[in-house]
């Protein structure tokens, strides 16, 4: 009796539960695949958007042109060049109040470019929440398959008075090939979880630096501001 082991074959002869559990981890791995390129390309983008920020922030040129540029589109108003834009609008906003002082001017420039990093890591993180969630369950969804089939084997085995490997072998295949789809889902979704959540803490790291230096230079500013007006 021969009997067609083939992998289409077995999926299409699964039984109900089984057949859902393999749609389910096949739609997973698909979303957190789209997941995964956009992330890569945003992560991308963020990376070569911050080393040209400090390559040109850096150059010694005045930074009102610089803002100037950036406030009016013709920067890009996302990760550090968003920082810098909302940081330095405050900072022109509260310089000409003169009941405050050079602290209270900082400190509310500092506030600004916090709520601007807030959003940016927001931004960086989102989604890796799902790519975390398909990584840690999708072994146990197919693990669901893998019981319900080999249970279904089971229950046939019952039925009959002697087991041959003909019968018992499209049901443990086919609970092989849930085992084997929860982890094509989970571990490129782990391997991608890890890699971005490295890549996003060191863009907060190189945020919170330049916040640092930023805040260096205007308070600088500030000092100088109070010493004209004595």
């Amino acid at each position: 009796m021969n009997v067609d082991l083939s992998i289409a074959s077995l999926i299409w002869n699964a039984s109900l539960p089984v057949q859902f559990v393999l749609l389910l981890l096949l739609a997973a791995s698909i979303a957190s695949w789209t997941v995964i390129i956009e992330k890569g390309r945003m992560l991308k983008q963020s990376m070569a958007a911050a080393d040209d920020f400090e390559s040109r922030f850096w150059s010694g040129g005045d930074l009102a042109p610089m803002y100037r540029d950036i406030a009016a589109g013709s920067g890009a108003r996302i990760g550090m060049a968003g920082i810098f834009e909302s940081g330095f609008r405050e900072f022109g906003r509260l310089k000409p109040e003169l009941a405050l002082s050079s602290d209270q001017i900082l400190e509310g420039a500092r506030r600004s470019m916090r709520v601007s990093q807030m959003r940016e890591v927001d931004r960086l993180e989102n989604n890796l929440a799902f790519l975390a969630t398909v990584g840690s369950t999708s072994p146990y969804v197919g693990l669901f398959g893998t019981v319900w089939g080999i249970m279904n084997t089971f229950f046939a085995l019952g039925s009959v008075q002697s087991a041959t490997v003909a019968l018992v072998a499209p049901g443990i295949a086919e609970a092989l090939i849930a085992t084997a789809m929860g982890l094509f889902a989970a571990i490129p979704a782990v391997i991608a979880f890890n890699h971005f959540a490295d890549k996003v803490g060191r863009l907060e790291v190189r945020f919170d630096a330049f916040m640092e230096e930023f805040s260096a230079i205007l308070q600088r500013h500030a000092a100088q501001r109070e010493g004209a007006s004595e």
